[in-house]
């Protein structure tokens, strides 16, 4: 029939006018007649069979029946004899190359958080020897703490009755009357035994004097003054070289001289006249005592030279591995997660130093309580500094995790640009046309979000005294620029058009 495919005499499936195979599984191409021709295959759909109006092409001629069983002869062949493709070995050059440089990029990477707490610490001593602003700031505090002025008035008074033996002085008046033979025995040998009561009345006379300059204002701004014209007590607890700070006994004491002359003027207008005959003296008052001082000392001079450029050189080193990372988004993260737990053991360390130190300090050089304070006010720069790199490696290991591909990142991210997009139509919608800056502003996004984010780093790497608001603020301020970029360069929301309800023509009778 000429709407049905014919069988060729060996028995073979029918074949469509292309040769190709009508039955199930059967798609590929066969050769075709030299004679054929495109324009003379009129086909149509009957019955869901390819037809053709020439019977003779349906049919292959014998050179092609023949060439098709040369190929499937040649194509048995070649099964038979393929070996089955083994996977070669990786090229190791190039394999190599590539492992070499993810070691690289995880040492650099490592290298640079072990060095962070190394960093923080290096700015830290930097600043309270070159900057005496920062030095007041950070030691006037201490004249206005309670255990520090009970520390220094009991000092002041040991000072003061070391050159007034106001015992021995009653004793020797009591003898003299005695001489005298004015009082009977027996009343001069009970104002003997007054002799101590006396001493010490006048000992607490003279501390409670002493205490009010201690807690007066004046006091706090000769404090602030004197720290301020001897800021090189910083230099001499790491160098030993200074005449206002005292380095001895593994022991910084700062010189109070000054506030000796105050309290015997003070004494003295209190009718206290026996202050008078106290001498100029370099009374010192203990500031910090420990016997790793010298190992200090040793450092001061590679943490002063560091102090500038380490963390230039780390920012470098962990660029360099994030750079050489095959992901550098997984590489910002773990730079992020590995300088928090750097700051993290360097908050321990400091907790675990300032135990030492409060253990070493002997209570009769200086109260637990006033040393306590005093360690805490003057590292507390410090501490702020490692818990603002702490906070920037969180927001670091954060925004590089927003922006990846998982699950969470892509939807968060999907809702802030179908915000922006709302709000950006809703502006069009008032009439403010922003197709010009969109277009500007979309193929450019990537590099502006990149220029922000490189300026908020460069922000943090420039100021040498970070602290945890300075951190979170320049955070604020680069979500702000990126939301504005964000808002420019998305294309405003479609609206569907308000549909108008049909007008209902009035029915005329």
């Amino acid at each position: 029939m000429g709407n049905e495919p014919s069988a060729d005499a060996t028995g073979d499936r029918p074949t469509h006018p292309r040769g190709r195979t009508a039955g199930p599984g059967r798609r590929g191409r066969l050769p075709l007649s030299a004679g054929w021709n495109r324009a003379d295959d009129t086909r149509g759909v009957q019955g869901g069979l390819v037809t053709s109006d020439t019977h003779d092409t349906q049919v292959l001629a014998q050179d092609e029946r023949a060439e098709l069983e040369r190929l499937r002869a040649e194509v048995t062949r070649l099964r038979e004899t393929a070996v089955p493709r083994q996977p070669g070995p990786p090229r190791p050059r190039r394999s190599a190359r590539a492992w070499g440089r993810t070691v690289l990029a995880v040492v650099l990477i490592a290298l640079a958080c072990i060095l962070a707490p190394l960093s923080v610490a290096s700015v830290w001593a930097r600043s309270q020897v070159t900057d005496t602003n920062r030095y007041v700031e950070t030691v006037a505090p201490l004249a206005h703490d309670p255990a520090v002025q009970q520390a220094i008035t009991t000092n002041l008074t040991n000072v003061v009755f070391q050159y007034v033996d106001v015992e021995g002085i009653t004793n020797q008046a009591i003898s003299a009357i005695q001489d005298r033979g004015v009082l009977p025995p027996a009343v001069a040998t009970q104002l003997q035994a007054l002799a101590v009561p006396l001493a010490n009345g006048v000992r607490s006379f003279a501390h409670d004097r002493i205490a009010q300059v201690v807690q007066s204002d004046a006091f706090a701004q000769a404090w602030e003054q004197a720290n301020r014209t001897a800021h090189e007590q910083l230099v001499a607890a790491l160098t030993g070289q200074s005449q206002s700070v005292v380095l001895e006994d593994n022991a910084v004491k700062v010189n109070l001289a000054a506030f000796v002359t105050v309290v015997k003027e003070r004494l003295v207008a209190s009718g206290f006249e026996l202050a008078a005959k106290i001498p100029e003296v370099n009374a010192t008052f203990t500031v910090f005592q420990s016997a790793d001082l010298n190992k200090v000392q040793r450092g001061f001079d590679l943490l002063n030279t560091l102090g500038y450029w380490l963390p230039f050189i780390l920012v470098a080193i962990a660029g360099l591995g994030i750079y050489l990372a095959r992901n550098h988004r997984l590489a910002f993260i773990g730079a992020g997660v590995g300088v928090t737990l750097a700051m993290l053991v360097a908050a321990l360390a400091l907790q675990y130093a300032r135990s030492v130190y409060l253990d070493s300090v002997p209570a009769a050089v200086l109260p637990q309580d006033a040393a306590t304070v005093i360690f805490d006010t003057v590292i507390r720069f410090l501490r702020e500094a490692i818990r603002a790199l702490a906070l920037l490696g969180v927001i670091v290991a954060l925004g590089a995790f927003l922006t990846g591909p998982s699950v969470t990142a892509r939807t968060l991210r999907g809702w802030l640009v179908a915000a922006f997009a709302a709000a950006k139509g809703g502006v069009v919608r008032l009439g403010l046309r922003m197709d010009g800056v969109t277009s500007w502003v979309g193929p450019r996004a990537r590099l502006f979000r990149g220029i922000v984010v490189a300026l908020g780093f460069l922000v943090l790497l420039l100021e040498p005294y970070r602290t945890p608001g300075l951190v979170l603020w320049v955070t604020v301020a680069v979500l702000a620029a990126l939301a504005v970029i964000e808002f420019l360069a998305v294309r405003p929301r479609a609206h569907p058009p308000a549909v108008t309800p049909p007008v209902v023509a009035p029915a005329y009778e």
